[in-house]
């Protein structure tokens, strides 16, 4: 068309002429890979675009760092992307834990089952005790610290990794740890023991558990990479996949350590203030609600885009 080509021999340095045409460029591209994925068209309209926008951005000054940009921007839009999955995700894993606690409460042979009866009945010696929590201050907090972390993160990087196999074991992990938590939640509040189960459990599940859940998520990206690849060939599809997961695993690996930390060093403390269990649990909450689903709706919402390459895109004003 004779407007790329006016685009390309004829470049301007006025930012409003500079952004129309950057937006015309997008639409022509979306338009071009829907219909035309693979044709030489749509390469050539994706490096017009390119040029056009290194144009506008090449003067702009970096106020930010590659390290900053990635947890600031990148990542909190590539969950965005992703949202409807992680809703699927937390419904799945919350409905087999809805599970667990409903037949515990109608078979009292499934809790031992899904727990074992060496770890009831050590439950049940400590409730007999006055310290239901005394699993808690067992072990040396550092031993405990190194053992949580070390299995957490194999949980969640084999959730992960589970998705190579259609999804199959991902979903297979989140319904057994789903039902594993709700026999868990179930065995006390049968004790009368579910509000201060709450208050001391979720210290450091509230973290946990969500974590799981989005690394559930990320198996599920990679499922969704191979089983609807798209316009995409099914490898390069894989691999994007494979790299949206990635990120996301990288961003959990702290968040599982923080998560450790608390369990092993805080959660023993069974007798804190109200005030300072509350306010770690709901800190703990705020920070996964705010970053993985609020900030990323916030920079949606504000113009900032993902492109397909994983770049970040700011308003065009």
């Amino acid at each position: 068309m004779s407007r790329w080509k006016q685009y390309q021999e004829e470049p301007t340095d006025d930012p409003d002429e500079m952004a129309e045409r950057f937006v015309s460029v997008l639409d022509d591209l979306s338009y071009a890979k829907t219909f035309y994925s693979f044709s030489k068209v749509t390469r050539y309209i994706n490096g017009l675009a390119a040029a056009i926008y290194q144009g506008i951005y090449r003067h702009r000054r970096e106020d930010v760092g590659r390290f900053q940009l990635f947890f600031k921007y990148e990542l909190p839009l590539l969950f965005r992307r992703y949202h409807r999955l992680l809703l699927f995700t937390l419904c799945f894993f919350v409905l087999f834990a809805a599970i667990g606690a409903f037949s515990s409460a109608h078979d009292e042979t499934f809790v031992r089952g899904v727990l074992g009866d060496e770890y009831v009945n050590m439950t049940e010696r400590n409730i007999a005790n006055n310290d239901p929590f005394g699993v808690y201050k067992d072990n040396n907090p550092v031993v405990m610290f190194l053992s949580i972390a070390f299995n957490n993160i194999y949980v969640a990087f084999s959730c992960f990794v589970g998705g190579i196999f259609l999804g199959v074991y991902t979903l297979y992990l989140l319904l057994t740890n789903g039902v594993m938590l709700g026999v868990f939640q179930y065995l006390f509040f049968a004790h009368g023991l579910g509000w201060k189960s709450v208050l001391v459990i979720w210290i450091h599940g509230t973290l946990e558990i969500s974590s799981i859940v989005i690394a559930g998520c990320a198996g599920l990206i990679l499922a969704k990479s191979i089983l609807f690849p798209g316009t995409r060939k099914r490898l390069d599809s894989l691999r994007k996949g494979a790299k949206d997961g990635i990120k996301t695993m990288v961003t959990l690996v702290p968040v599982f350590i923080v998560a450790a930390f608390l369990e092993s060093f805080v959660t023993r403390h069974t007798s804190m203030p109200l005030t300072l269990s509350l306010s770690i649990l709901i800190g703990s909450l705020a920070f996964i609600l705010g970053y993985f689903i609020f900030y990323p709706i916030y920079l949606h919402k504000q113009g900032y885009r993902l492109s397909t390459e994983g770049k970040v895109i700011p308003p065009v004003l």
